[in-house]
């Protein structure tokens, strides 16, 4: 566009060089020239919608297969994806609502399955109308895992709208809705990540402090309420990772869900379709419940790697752990296809450093990164940045996702990221640095020396169980291995010879 040329109105939006930009602003705010939009019509959420072009270039970018730093293993999760679509037609046939309960450990492809529903073409199909125009985006997925947010975001970024055109943060989202009880959802099928670690009433008025004055709900409550607010039919998928509960105001697991959907003045309304694994919250529910096979993940991915360590790990940090056990179960796994594993320890950081560079320093694809604790008090003599002034201020998700030309990828080691910002993550090796906060002290696990939790509203019934779960996440982000560096404290000698006579190799 030449500067001089006058504004012109093409399909709707006008176009204008800047030399005429100033006119055409005057022109338009001129309440004679034109019909003003009242403030309630602007701000409905109908009103605005991402152009076609942005959620065809998101869906375009999403389906081409190119965001390997997040999520793999496209076939296994076929069954579990087909048969929420499956759902999803019989909803919008039928009228009715519908909570899929999606279960498997971590790196099992929970994340891949909610962005495969989110991303699918037929619920433009399926949608019904608002206001004569059918919703531009009808389904989104939720997380209050604000680092897998800006990851998914920070991958999807290139298709344009700051890569927030179907992944959205689960509290932007209850704060638009819950205040607003008017207002119509503009989708039909939400994904809620993490559904065993919705926020209990407590956390809920903790976090809206805002808005929250007299309202006592949990998250499973509110979002009940809000898919009864979309037209004719909705679906909610619940995707729910084992052993990850982290966060103080996590701790009220899956029933929560059973009490909303009971509570509901539209239960009726409403069938449960879950794996039998979460059988026994639902036992004698007044829902409708189906037993769906295809909904756990660890079943359909059993030949995976992950789940494979994913069991070692429950027996290292379980109530009865024992070296020999462990390392039972560590022998078993790698003769059954977990050999590839590369399990390390060192008292040295820089050896830890040193290996990961030569490793993958042909590939160049290749994801490596330094975790550790958020509650150890020793890591940061020995040079690793786990304080909260340092982690606090990366980049995750161009730290996750960004090659060694960026400044803040994973692969320079210079930072550090805590399980909460890895959670529902991974890399493809980790350098765990481990810290004093979870030791091994007379052949059991001790906590005793953690950071305490900050004082707040909610009350932490299990602090060394929100440890467990920690290092049980921070144990399970590398799929070709992990490399423990250990700082060469007497206090963690029992730790140290408890995770050699585990499985783990020294690393000279």
């Amino acid at each position: 566009m030449q500067s001089h040329e006058l504004p012109t109105l093409v399909r709707d939006v006008w176009v204008t060089g800047p030399a005429h930009l100033d006119m055409l602003l005057a022109q338009l705010s001129d309440p004679a020239s034109t019909q003003v939009a009242s403030l309630s019509s602007f701000l409905a959420p109908e009103a605005y919608s991402p152009m076609p072009s942005l959620i065809d270039a998101t869906r375009e970018l999403f389906h081409s297969g190119t965001l390997r730093e997040v999520w793999r293993a496209k076939a296994a999760t076929e069954p579990a994806v087909e048969y929420i679509a499956a759902v999803a037609h019989k909803a919008a046939k039928e009228h009715t609502r519908h909570l899929i309960l999606v279960t498997g450990v971590p790196g099992s492809g929970k994340t891949l399955v909610g962005m495969r529903a989110v991303h699918a073409h037929y619920l433009d199909d399926l949608a019904v109308e608002r206001n004569g125009e059918r919703p531009g985006v009808p389904a989104l997925f939720l997380s209050g895992n604000q680092p897998l947010v800006q990851v998914l975001q920070h991958v999807l970024s290139g298709a344009g709208g700051g890569g927030q055109t179907f992944v959205r943060h689960i509290k932007s989202y209850l704060d638009r809705y819950i205040p607003r009880p008017e207002r119509v959802p503009a989708e039909h099928l939400l994904v809620f990540d993490e559904a065993q670690r919705a926020f209990t009433p407590d956390k809920v008025r903790s976090i809206h402090q805002d808005w929250s004055d007299g309202v006592v709900a949990s998250e499973p409550e509110m979002f009940t309420r809000i898919c009864e607010r979309m037209p004719e039919w909705s679906v909610l998928v619940g995707l729910i990772g084992t052993g990850q509960e982290i966060y103080s105001g996590e701790e009220g697991g899956l029933s929560q869900w059973r009490d909303a959907l009971e509570n509901s003045s539209a239960s009726s309304t409403w069938t449960v379709h879950a794996p039998a694994a979460v059988g026994e919250t639902f036992a004698g529910s007044t829902v409708k419940c189906n037993w769906v096979p295809a909904l756990n993940l660890d079943t359909e991915l059993r030949f995976h790697s992950s789940s494979r360590w994913h069991a070692v790990v429950a027996e290292m940090l379980g109530e009865q752990q024992q070296a020999g056990k462990v390392r039972e179960k560590l022998n078993d796994a790698q003769a059954e296809g977990l050999g590839s594993l590369r399990l390390w320890l060192t008292r040295d950081l820089d050896v830890a450093k040193r290996y990961m560079h030569e490793r993958y320093a042909e590939d160049q694809r290749a994801r490596y990164g330094m975790l550790a604790s958020s509650r150890d008090k020793l890591l940061e003599t020995y040079g690793v940045p786990n304080a909260f002034p340092q982690y606090s201020r990366i980049r995750v998700g161009a730290w996750f996702a960004d090659g060694e030309d960026s400044l803040h990828s994973c692969r320079h080691l210079r930072s550090c990221v805590t399980e909460f910002q890895s959670q529902g993550l991974e890399l493809d090796m980790t350098l765990l640095a481990w810290g004093n906060d979870f030791v091994r002290e007379g052949g059991r696990w001790s906590s005793k020396k953690a950071r305490s939790f900050q004082k707040g509203a909610v009350e932490i019934k299990n602090a060394h169980q929100l440890r467990e779960n920690s290092y049980r996440v921070l144990l399970t982000r590398g799929r070709d291995g992990t490399v423990v560096f250990m700082p060469p404290e007497r206090e963690l000698d029992e730790t140290w010879e408890f995770l050699r006579a585990a499985g783990f190799s020294e690393l000279h």
